[in-house]
This record gives C-alpha cells, sequence and structure tokens, in this order.
C-alpha cells in the first residue's frame, strides 16, 4: 500500500498530491514541469514536504504532524533517473554489489543472481559501463536499485533517452520486476504507451495538482482529461483475455466483457491477460452493420459522451460492454449521423491498428 497526502512548495506552484492504492505499479503521468519528479523526490526523502505524510506498505516515511522524517539513507527506496548514473570505473558486477553492501543480510529478500537472471545480465558482469548500450545501462541501474532491497522502487522516465526497439525492451524487463518481486513500483512517464502498458492505477499531475486517480482503463479514457493525456494519442484502455491464434494469419483474438478484439499476433498463452489500448482516432463509427468490409473488429456499443468541441473533429465516449473506447470522428459525421448520447452504434477498428505498443501484458 502507497498512501500519500503532501503538500510542497515547487518555484512556481505548490505541489498537492493525495492518493492511496496498493496497485503493484502506479503510473506518474503529466507533462514537463507537472510535479511528477518533484514527488518521487519527496517519496525518497530527496526534499521534505511542507505538510503532510508519505507511508509505504505501513511503514511511515514522513509525517509532518508526527514529526517523522526518515533519512534518505534509511527509507529502503530504490531510485533509478533517465541516466543510469553507474559507476564507471566499476564492472557491472561491481555495480549490482554495491547495491547489495547497503543493506544487511537479515533484511535482504533478493540476491544478485536472481536479480542477473531476471535482468539477462549474465552476459555483461564483466563490462564497464562505458562499453554498454543505453537499455542495458538502464537495467544494470535497475538492478542495482533491486538489490539494494527496497520497500518500493522509483522510476523516473527511465527510457526517456533510449530509442524505440530499447524501450520496448526495457518494458519487458519491468513487467518481469513487477511479477517477480512483488515489490511496489512508481513509475513516472508523460509516454501515453508507456502509462497504458505499465500502470494499474494511474495518477494524473498538472501544475502539482492531482487532476485524478484511478484504474489506468478508466482516467486514460475520461474525456475531460484529453487536455492532459494528450489529444492525438487520447484513447481508452481494454483488459483482455488471450481468446485463441490464428497461426495461419498471424492474428490473436482477445476476449473481453464487451466483444472479441482480432489483433496482429500476440505472443502469449491461451488465457492469458493483455492489456490493448485503442486510440481514438483508430475507431470509426456506423449506425447500422455494415457488410463487405475488411475490418475486422466491428463492436456494438452506446454513445454515452459527445465532446463539446468547436473543432473539425468529435471524440465521443462510448460503452462497449463494461468497457470504454473513445471515438474520433468528423463533426460533418456527427451531425449528418445524427448522433447522440444514449443512442446504439457500431464501433469499426482495423486490427492493423494494434501494434506492439498497443498490446501487452496486462
Amino acid at each position: 500500500m502507497i498512501d500519500i497526502d503532501i503538500e510542497q512548495p515547487r518555484g512556481a506552484f505548490v505541489l498537492r498530491a493525495k492518493f492511496a492504492t496498493d496497485a503493484p505499479v502506479v503510473g506518474l503521468f503529466g507533462r514537463s514541469g507537472a510535479g511528477k519528479t518533484s514527488l518521487v523526490n519527496a517519496i525518497a526523502g530527496v526534499t521534505t514536504p511542507r505538510r503532510g505524510h508519505i507511508r509505504v506498505d505501513g511503514i511511515t516515511l514522513f509525517d509532518s504532524a508526527r514529526r517523522i522524517d526518515v533519512p534518505l539513507r534509511e527509507r529502503r527506496v530504490g531510485y533509478v533517473f533517465q541516466d543510469a548514473l553507474l559507476f564507471p570505473h566499476l564492472s557491472v558486477r561491481a555495480n549490482l554489489q554495491y547495491g547489495l553492501h547497503l543493506r544487511s543480510a537479515s533484511s535482504r529478500y533478493t540476491e544478485p543472481q536472481r536479480v542477473i537472471d531476471v535482468l539477462g545480465l549474465a552476459a555483461l558482469v564483466d563490462r564497464k559501463p562505458g562499453s554498454l548500450s543505453g537499455g542495458e545501462r538502464q537495467r544494470v541501474a535497475i538492478g542495482r536499485a533491486l538489490l539494494a532491497q527496497p520497500r518500493i522502487l522509483l522510476l523516473d522516465e527511465p527510457l526517456a533517452s533510449l530509442d524505440v526497439p530499447r524501450k520496448t525492451e526495457i518494458l519487458d524487463y519491468v513487467e518481469r520486476l513487477r511479477d517477480e518481486f512483488r515489490v511496489p513500483i512508481v513509475y513516472v512517464s508523460h509516454s501515453v504507451p508507456e502509462i497504458a502498458r505499465l500502470a494499474d492505477t494511474v495518477v494524473i499531475l498538472s501544475d502539482g495538482e492531482c487532476l485524478a486517480v484511478g484504474n489506468v482503463d478508466e482516467v486514460m479514457g475520461r474525456l475531460d482529461l484529453k487536455p492532459y493525456t494528450g489529444r492525438y494519442e487520447a484513447g481508452a484502455i481494454i483488459e483482455t483475455v488471450v481468446a485463441s491464434h490464428d497461426p495461419a494469419f498471424a492474428l490473436t483474438t482477445l476476449r473481453f466483457p464487451g466483444g472479441e478484439l482480432t489483433v496482429p499476433q500476440v505472443d502469449t498463452q491461451i488465457g492469458e491477460r493483455v492489456r490493448a489500448r485503442v486510440r481514438a482516432r483508430d475507431v470509426s463509427l456506423a449506425t447500422e452493420r455494415p457488410t463487405g468490409l475488411s475490418i475486422l473488429n466491428v463492436l456494438n456499443a452506446r454513445i454515452v459522451a459527445i465532446a463539446e468541441e468547436s473543432g473539425p473533429v468529435v471524440d465521443l465516449e462510448l460503452a462497449v460492454g463494461d468497457a470504454r473506447l473513445i471515438a474520433r470522428v468528423t463533426r460533418r459525421s456527427c451531425v449528418q449521423l445524427a448522433l447522440r448520447a444514449d443512442q446504439q452504434v457500431f464501433a469499426l477498428i482495423k486490427a492493423v491498428s494494434f501494434d506492439q505498443r498497443s498490446t501487452g501484458y496486462a
């Protein structure tokens, strides 16, 4: 359980953060300068809030009313920055062991070999940081943080300086950490795909204020948060289960309470949970069930709300069973089809609109 309620002046604004969650991965999402790093610095003990409390797993790290402010070194917080900040003169093995030496043997819950195996570091242990790729350095930094036996792991935009292939690689390893070590993770990012793939609970920050806190599928699909989550990447997240694979056409069928989605093949077993991100710009609408289409995904939907916008496009919130979708259409289409709240429609989504960044383990 992460329980935070703090207030802290930070330059042009006052950071006011309040949320409590037992989610395995908490995503802190917002634009640059929103207050994300200020919040993780307060959790780590780098800065001291003006008032409030910070509790992790029942342990109070800060409480202004009770005059508790646990020193940074004693908080057992693993912190990974954008830059790996490895010791350049030490080998990978020595960098990892530095984290291990920060804790007594009695407080350890993992050992170097397990971390090396999970993060795929065996071939790197005798090399120096200068010979590693950006993705490899970040894996070592995460391993070092884990070997400090943290009660919480803070990842502050760890993919910001990496190219797309390296980002995908690190995301895979972060998912392994979540599943293998059961250490709560606070993941900081301004990337919708990263938050959609990793976070269970998301906190939307803007100018130091928590605008929304909740399940990632609910929060990232809210029309009123579009100015903060980004218009281009606006969309929804659906929790699904792998129903079947079609190896002849390299397709996978994902099932959820509102229907099924056909997507390019996902490398998972039948029955595994997969999170699908559906972008608003990839959803079209029809008032009658269409025929003779190349589009494989045709879902029964109900219009929940229509955004009040004056531009050429309009976003509509749809209910598909218990799931939510956002559809983006032209204003002319909205008028010509006489679309209205509570109307039954069909949501059309091309299978090819899903890519590796749109589907991931839930």
